[in-house]
Parts: structure tokens; C-alpha cells; sequence
């Protein structure tokens, strides 16, 4: 039965040949000729019933590949296409060495090289991994000594540069500081480990750091890039290969939605809830420039401080390796109050039976949640800041004090008489 052929790749090449191609199809076994057209090709290998590698001879136009068995001559119209598109060139390699392992990769820099289809290292070719036309990255395979790396692409095969196999130890990492960070990158990580001399890459997962320094071989700083909030993997590439990873997170930026009390006195002391998101990791809150004491993280979502002492209105901000909160929606804010203080009452007597109307005048009552008379509740009505008018309950004769509550806290005692019956 005659051989079928499917296909040729590459599909084209140099006019002066020398093009290394891989025919594929079928009932190939005890191929004896390959022909491009009426030439035919050299250093014919029958890999096996369904492929075959030859190099192309010289040859122009489209040429018919066929391939002749003690079966017959294949008839499929699979064509190959002379070009005078320039070979590649390569200039540079990076590293230039490499463990004998094999694993690590390996930047090809040069001219013409899209389309590549097989980077040799010596004989062994090694994994292309991304491919433009100016540069290559490739994965080395295992070897020994020193071997010429080669492209080839569908325009032939570049010039020759070389690749040393060394027998330096792979780079192993022990530790990283911090673990984490925030999304935007930037912050600076210390990396200890060992045989980390030579570090040519540093990657965030897939992201390379965005500089590293070596401070010795068992120590790196470098600069976390940016990265969704997530868990990715540390390695570091030498000349003896890549290492065993460390897990880095990227952690996302707190926020404050919301701030309870608002309210507390100038002095601090208040505990206070914080409730946003991304809270778990916290570690500062301030109000404005104070920081807050008595951290207590109840969950990602929920945290109990103590106020500072402060004044005025303020943002409240949390702090976390994701970043600092900034203000957007919600309501971070904590306002300090004055002490409240008592000035008038008027009148300032009344019936034993109670319900006369007495006006009280002060300072810092804006925010006044109770008022009472001898220690007995009374109802009232906020009007301003210097204003509160309460009616007074019920008491026995005799003199009793009135007193304001803020969440500033008690107010000074005025004097209230009550009249006998």
C-alpha cells in the first residue's frame, strides 16, 4: 500500500535548503526517497510509520512533498514553499549557563526569529515557551559541557551560540519578610536562602520582581510587584536552576464602612466597632493622627479598638499590609465632644408634682442623651449646642440637682427646687 502523507512542518523554507522539516502521516515505515518537487532531500530519518525528518534540498516556488516506500509514492498534494524571507540570526543568550539538570529558562535574543520551531541545545531540543521576532524564551533540557544553541524557523536555521552546563547547585529559598503585601506592590521583601548568587529572574508568581539585589548568597531584597489579591508562588532563578517556591499574598485594601459610637470625650477611652472589609489582617487604626489602642480583630470584617485621646472630627483609618483605608463610601468618622457643662436652669423650681418646663442652658449639649432631676429621668428636647428644654418629674420637696449626659459624659449639677404642695 502506498505511504499517505499529511502534512509538512514547517511549510516553508530557504531557497538554498538546509531546512530541517518533519513529515507526518502514515505507512511510512521503509521510506527510501522523500522528494520536495523533482529534488530530493538529505538525512532522511524514518522515525516512525507516521513521521519522518529530512532536510530540505535547494529548491524555488512550491514544491509537492512526496515520500516513496517499497509500497509506492505518495499523492497528496502537501506542499512546501520556497521563500526568500531572511534566516534568523541570534545574539545574545541569557543566562549562558546552566545546571545539568536542565529546567531553566532561558531568554534568546536575536532577529527574524517568529515563528520558531525548535531550539536545540547540542542535539536535544529544548521547550520554546513564548516566541516574538526579536527574542525567545525557552526552557533548557538536561546536558553536559558546553553545546551550541541553534533556532530554526521556517526561513532555516540561525547561527550558533554558546550554552555551558555548569555543575552549580540549585538555589533553595528558606524564608521570606514579609509574607505578604498589598495589590499595588512596592514594598520590599527580604529573602533569605541559600547558592542564590547569580540570580538572573525573581518571579511573583509570573510576575518578575520589579528590581532584586543580591546582597549575598543567602540573602535578596527586592520589590514586590503588583498582583491581584491572591496567593502566588517566590522562585528564584540562578545559574543552577529555578527554586522550590514560597507562598507570597497579595492582600486587598481595608476598608471603613462604618464607625460606632461616632461619639466619644476628648480624653478617649471610648471602645469603639469598626465594620468594613479586608479587616482580618490589621495592624494599626488611627483616629486622624492618633493611633488606637486595644486592637482586637473579631473577624474580616469586624474590629474593637479604644479611642485615643483627640479633637474635633476625624477619620478613622485601618491599617493592614494591604495598604491603609482611605475614605469613600460609608461613614469612617469619630467626632470628640466637650464635656458638657451647665450654666442656667429657668426656672429653677417648680411643683412637687412636676411637669413645669424648665429651660437649660450650657455648653456641649448638642449630642445630650439624658437628663435628670435628683437622679430621676426627665423628658427633653435637644434645640442647639447651648439649649435643652426639659419638663421636670415628679419629686418630694426640697432641692435636687439637674444633670446632662453626653456620650462626652455627666455634665456639672445645677440646683432645682421643688416646692411644697
Amino acid at each position: 500500500m502506498a505511504p499517505v502523507v499529511t502534512s509538512v512542518s514547517p511549510a516553508q523554507g530557504n531557497p538554498a535548503g538546509g531546512t530541517s522539516v518533519t513529515i507526518n502521516g502514515s505507512g511510512l515505515t521503509g521510506a527510501t526517497v522523500v522528494r520536495f518537487g523533482s529534488s530530493f532531500a538529505t538525512n532522511v530519518v524514518v522515525v516512525s510509520d507516521t513521521q519522518i525528518t529530512a532536510t530540505t534540498p535547494p529548491g524555488s516556488g512550491t514544491a509537492k512533498v512526496t515520500v516513496t516506500t517499497p509500497g509506492g509514492t505518495s499523492t497528496q498534494n502537501v506542499l512546501f514553499t520556497y521563500t526568500t524571507a531572511p534566516a534568523p540570526t541570534i545574539t545574545s543568550l541569557f543566562p549562558s549557563t546552566g545546571p545539568a539538570a536542565g529546567g531553566n529558562s532561558v531568554i534568546i535574543h536575536g532577529t527574524n526569529l517568529s515563528g520558531a520551531v525548535q531550539v536545540l541545545f547540542g542535539t536535544t531540543p529544548g521547550t520554546i515557551l513564548t516566541s516574538t521576532p526579536t527574542q525567545i524564551a525557552a526552557t533548557a533540557p538536561p546536558g553536559t559541557g558546553t553545546v551550541n544553541v541553534t533556532v530554526t524557523t521556517p526561513n532555516g536555521t540561525s547561527n550558533a551560540l554558546p550554552y555551558a552546563y555548569t555543575a552549580v547547585p540549585a538555589p533553595t529559598l528558606t524564608n521570606l519578610n514579609p509574607t505578604n503585601g498589598p495589590t499595588a506592590g512596592g514594598n520590599t521583601i527580604t529573602i533569605t536562602g541559600t547558592n542564590l548568587t547569580g540570580t538572573t529572574q525573581l518571579l511573583f508568581g509570573t510576575n518578575p520582581a520589579t528590581t532584586f539585589t543580591v546582597n549575598s548568597p543567602t540573602q535578596i531584597t527586592a520589590t514586590a510587584p503588583a498582583g491581584p489579591a491572591s496567593a502566588v508562588n517566590v522562585t528564584v532563578t540562578t545559574p543552577g536552576g529555578s527554586s522550590n517556591p514560597l507562598p507570597y499574598i497579595y492582600v486587598a485594601a481595608p476598608t471603613v464602612a462604618s464607625v460606632s459610637p461616632q461619639f466619644g470625650p476628648a480624653t478617649g477611652g471610648t471602645t469603639v466597632t469598626i465594620a468594613g472589609s479586608n479587616l482580618a489582617l490589621a495592624t494599626q487604626v488611627h483616629f486622624g493622627p492618633n493611633l488606637a489602642t486595644g486592637l482586637t480583630v473579631v473577624s474580616d470584617a469586624q474590629l474593637t479598638v479604644t479611642a485615643p485621646a483627640g479633637t474635633g472630627t476625624v477619620v478613622v483609618t485601618v491599617t493592614t499590609p494591604g495598604g491603609t483605608s482611605t475614605v469613600g463610601l460609608g461613614t469612617p468618622y469619630y467626632t470628640y465632644l466637650g464635656a458638657p457643662m451647665l450654666n442656667t436652669l429657668i426656672p429653677n423650681n417648680g411643683t412637687a408634682a412636676g411637669g413645669d418646663s424648665v429651660t437649660i442652658g450650657g455648653s456641649n449639649l448638642i449630642y445630650t442623651d439624658s437628663v435628670t432631676f435628683g437622679g430621676t429621668p426627665a423628658s427633653f428636647t435637644v434645640f442647639s449646642d447651648t439649649i435643652v428644654v426639659a419638663t421636670a418629674p415628679a419629686h418630694a420637696a426640697g432641692t435636687v440637682g439637674v444633670q446632662l449626659h453626653t456620650p462626652a459624659g455627666n455634665s456639672n449639677t445645677l440646683p432645682f427646687t421643688y416646692d411644697p404642695a
